[in-house]
């Protein structure tokens, strides 16, 4: 499973993350960059530590897992 993780800084100087599950395959860093200015502008996520008013940073993060079920 493949998860987008969009880093921004708040005003207090805080990290903070989202996550984004099952981003598209063919999603480039410029749209990446550009979703995030979008985000900062709007203003729509609040944080405990005021406004986000920085990209720090995303990765795109795949992970596999194996799972055992026993009844």
């Amino acid at each position: 499973m493949k998860t987008l993780e969009l880093q921004f800084m708040n005003e207090e100087g805080k990290t903070v993350r989202f996550s984004i599950d099952a981003p598209r395959e063919d999603v480039t860093e410029a749209q990446i960059s550009q979703a995030m200015d979008v985000i900062i502008a709007a203003n729509v996520f609040p944080s405990s530590g005021g406004d986000l008013i920085a990209k720090k940073g995303a990765r795109l993060i795949d992970t596999t897992v194996t799972q055992w079920t026993f009844a």
